[in-house]
């Protein structure tokens, strides 16, 4: 089931955040080709609807919201996941057409698209015979 997840673009004094607060830090792999990049962020426990990505400038933040479970009446004895946000920051190069970028979400991986900007983009050069 692929879920779409709008990307918004806000300046760096309208944005309110909780960067103060400890969270986790998804792995990420970053894929190239000819028209772009894409990351795919692991993110399990995450639904859609806690999901925030954002565009400021030259970066691209990720923060979402984990769902952890507890089982009533019951106190862990151990521990291993004790944040519930995960977060994460990428600087775009001027490469990138940052107002172009798009993502989905299906089964706890986020797949982010950013295309290369026009003047980034391979073009063939044709060769004339003098």
């Amino acid at each position: 089931m692929n879920q779409v997840t709008p990307v918004t673009r806000e300046s760096a004094s309208a944005a309110v955040r909780a960067e103060d607060r400890p969270a986790l830090l998804p792995p990420v792999d970053v894929l190239e080709d000819a028209e772009g990049i894409t990351l795919l962020a692991d993110l399990p426990g995450v639904s859609k609807e806690q999901l925030h990505l954002r565009v400021e400038g030259d970066q691209l933040g990720i923060e979402a919201e984990l769902n952890l479970p507890s089982i009533e009446g019951l106190q862990p004895l151990h521990a291993e996941v004790t944040r519930q946000v995960y977060r994460r920051t990428f600087t775009l190069s001027k490469e990138l057409d940052a107002d172009r970028v798009s993502a989905e979400m299906n089964q706890g991986v986020l797949r982010v698209r950013i295309p290369k900007a026009a003047h980034a983009q391979p073009r063939r050069v044709e060769v004339r015979v003098a």
